[in-house]
C-alpha cells in the first residue's frame, strides 16, 4: 500500500493597514470602525452565499457575490481576500470547474484567516 501525505494548505493572508488609516482620517476613529465591523459582516455573509452557490452550482450568483466581496475587501484593505476572489471570478469566466473548486476552497481558508486577522488588529491604535 502506497503512503497517504495529507496535505494541510495554510494560506497566509496580506492586509494594507494603510486603507484603515485612510478610513480613520476620512470619518474619525468612531466612523472608521463602524465601516470595518460592517464591512467584516458583509463579507462573512458573502464567503456564505459563496458556498451556498457552490453546492447547488450556480455560477452566475457566485460570480456576482466574489465581485462583490472583491469591492469591499478592498475598501478594507484585505489584499489577499480580495485577489483570491478575483481568481473565482476568473475560473468561473474560463468555465474550469475544477480551478474553481480549488480556489473556492482556498477562498474558504483565506476569508476565515482574513477575518481573524482583521479581528486580531482592531485593538491596535492606528
Amino acid at each position: 500500500m502506497p503512503n497517504v501525505s495529507k496535505l494541510a494548505p495554510r494560506d497566509a493572508v496580506r492586509l494594507d493597514h494603510s486603507r484603515v488609516q485612510d478610513l480613520c482620517r476620512q470619518l474619525g476613529l468612531g466612523g472608521a470602525e463602524d465601516v470595518v465591523c460592517r464591512a467584516m459582516e458583509d463579507m462573512a455573509g458573502r464567503l456564505a452565499d459563496i458556498s451556498r452557490s457552490a453546492q447547488v452550482s450556480t455560477l452566475p450568483q457566485m460570480r456576482k457575490t466574489a465581485r462583490g466581496l472583491i469591492g469591499v475587501a478592498e475598501q478594507v484593505g484585505m489584499t489577499t481576500l480580495a485577489r483570491v476572489a478575483r481568481d473565482i471570478v476568473t475560473c468561473i469566466d474560463a468555465g474550469d470547474g475544477v480551478a474553481l473548486a480549488a480556489v473556492h476552497a482556498r477562498l474558504m481558508r483565506v476569508g476565515d484567516r482574513s477575518l481573524c486577522a482583521i479581528w486580531d488588529t482592531q485593538d491596535m491604535s492606528v
